[in-house]
This record gives C-alpha cells, structure tokens and sequence, in this order.
C-alpha cells in the first residue's frame, strides 16, 4: 500500500500512494440489449428516465495524480447482448458475469454522482473486493446495482448508496 520509505533530513518520508485521497462516482448508462428493438427500448427508458431498475450501475474513480483518467469498475452479464442469456436472467437464473475495469478520459455528463472519498489505495481495494466476488449473476440478487453499494462500502464506507441516489436523482452535470 504505502510507498518506499526514502531518507530526507534523518527522517524516513513515505511518498504518498498514486492511488490515494480518490473522488468516488457512480455513474447510470442504458441496460444493453439485443440489438434491434430491445435496445431501442432500453435506450428509450433510459433517455425518458422511466425506471430507475432499467439502468447499469458503476463505479468510477478519480486520482488527484491523474485527474484526466477516470478508472471504472462494473459487474455484467458476460454476454450481455445475447437474448438467451437475458431470458435466463429475466427469469431469475444465474448466468455468467465478468468484472469489469476500464479507463476512460472524463466522467460522464449524465447520471453521474460524487459520492465520496477514500484515503485508500482503490486498486488494492478494488483487487481485494474483486477477488472475492461470485462472478454468478442473478438479477436482482446479485448484480450491478449489489456490486456498485458494495464497492462504494468498500471505498467509502457509506452503505446501500444507490437507495440515497434513488431518491436524489440529481446528478453532478
């Protein structure tokens, strides 16, 4: 976690962590969909803010070192797009998920909150939360939205994050 301890002036400094004193956002993009009309419909919902429940959450992360990258981490189905595997999921079976990191050049405009801070390491954190976590998705069981209040946790300490964003809704654009 911390850095090489380095000898200034017969004392030990321990260079800050680059991954140290992050912003945390969670960020809402369309569910995705077979092509054809349901990703039309999906898009639709999405655009009219129909239901909060037809969204994928994630989890971004800023670093004071690199405030043009933003890190992000998700939790989907593996094939996303596959009709068979959104029936299954619909249905309430499990499917196979895939953890997610990315980088992007700037957060979002839209459906983008700040909701904290942390004096962590992320990736550290990020490794040892990803680790750990059942790479089975069930839908409303286990799936973005319980991957995203568990990560914010993690990073934040604050619980169940996405029941206080429900009720805002503002976001940071």
């Amino acid at each position: 976690m911390g850095g090489v301890g380095l000898m200034a002036a017969n004392s030990i400094v321990t260079p800050p962590s680059p991954a140290r004193g992050s912003e945390v956002f969670v960020a809402a993009v369309p569910l995705t969909a077979a092509k054809g009309p349901p990703q039309l419909l999906m898009s639709a919902a999405y655009s009219l803010s129909l239901s909060w429940d037809l969204q994928h959450f994630m989890v971004l992360s800023t670093s004071p070192t690199l405030p043009s990258q933003v890190l992000v981490f998700d939790f989907q189905p593996q094939d996303p797009e596959n009709v068979y595997a959104a029936l299954a999921a619909l249905s309430g079976r499990k499917i196979p998920g895939v953890l997610l990191t990315r980088k992007m050049k700037k957060l979002p405009n839209m459906r983008c909150w700040k909701v904290g801070s942390c004096n962590v390491d992320v990736e550290d954190v990020i490794h040892g939360f990803n680790s750990s976590w059942d790479t089975d998705l069930i839908v409303g069981q286990h799936d973005c939205r319980h991957y995203t209040n568990g990560l914010v946790e993690c990073l934040t300490g604050e619980k169940d994050v996405l029941d206080r964003l429900r009720g805002s809704r503002t976001s940071i654009a």
